[in-house]
C-alpha cells in the first residue's frame, strides 16, 4: 500500500506541458532535465510517484515528491540542474586574466631563472610578484586556468595556445591556426 502524497501536482498548463514533452524528448537536453520532464509527466498522467519514478529510471519516490512540491512552487525552473557542491571558486575572473597575461609574457631569465614557464616556476612567480591575492594560488589551479583557456604543454617546454603553432617562414615567424582545433579535442 502506498502513502498518500503529501502536496499532488497542481495542474499543468497547456505551455508547461508542451515545453515538459518538449524535453521528455529532447537528445540534447542534459539526462538529469529528461528524466525530470518525464516523471513529472507521468505524474501528470496520474501514476503514483514510485512509478513515476520507475518510467523515467530512477528508484526513490521521495525525490519525486521533493521534485513535485518544487516544482508546485517555481513552476519548470524547477527542471533546471542547481549546484551541486564542490569548492568555491577562489580565483576570479580578473585574477584569472592576470595569470594568462602572465603565460603570455616570456619569463625574465635572470629574475626567474627559467626561459619557459611551467606550472611550479609560475606559481613561484606569481606568489612573489603578484601579491596577497595569489599567496596560495596552487599549481592545479594554474593548470584549470589554462586548460579552460585552451592552453596545453607543448614539447618545447612552454605553454601554447591549443590549435596554434608559430612557424618559420621566408619573411619571418606566421602564427598558424588549425580550424579543426575543436574537432580533434573531442
Amino acid at each position: 500500500m502506498t502513502r498518500r502524497q503529501k502536496s499532488p501536482l497542481r495542474p499543468l498548463t497547456a505551455e508547461e506541458h508542451q515545453e515538459l514533452e518538449r524535453l521528455s524528448r529532447a537528445l540534447s537536453e542534459s539526462a538529469t532535465q529528461v528524466a525530470r520532464a518525464k516523471v513529472l509527466l507521468a505524474v501528470s498522467q496520474g501514476q503514483s510517484y514510485t512509478a513515476a519514478a520507475r518510467t523515467a529510471g530512477r528508484r526513490s519516490g521521495d525525490a519525486v515528491s521533493q521534485l513535485v512540491e518544487r516544482f508546485n512552487e517555481i513552476g519548470l525552473a524547477a527542471l533546471a540542474l542547481r549546484f551541486g557542491g564542490g569548492a568555491t571558486v577562489v580565483y576570479q575572473s580578473e585574477q584569472r586574466q592576470h595569470i594568462l597575461e602572465t603565460v603570455k609574457q616570456l619569463p625574465n631569465l635572470a629574475q626567474t631563472g627559467t626561459a619557459t614557464w611551467s606550472l611550479s616556476t609560475l606559481q613561484r612567480y606569481l606568489r612573489s610578484q603578484a601579491g596577497e591575492e595569489f599567496a596560495n594560488v596552487s599549481t592545479y589551479t594554474i593548470w584549470q586556468v589554462l586548460h579552460q583557456a585552451d592552453y596545453s604543454w607543448q614539447n618545447s617546454r612552454s605553454w601554447c595556445q591549443t590549435g596554434t603553432a608559430k612557424r618559420q617562414r621566408k619573411r619571418g615567424a606566421a602564427t598558424v591556426i588549425d580550424p579543426d582545433t575543436e574537432a580533434k579535442k573531442n
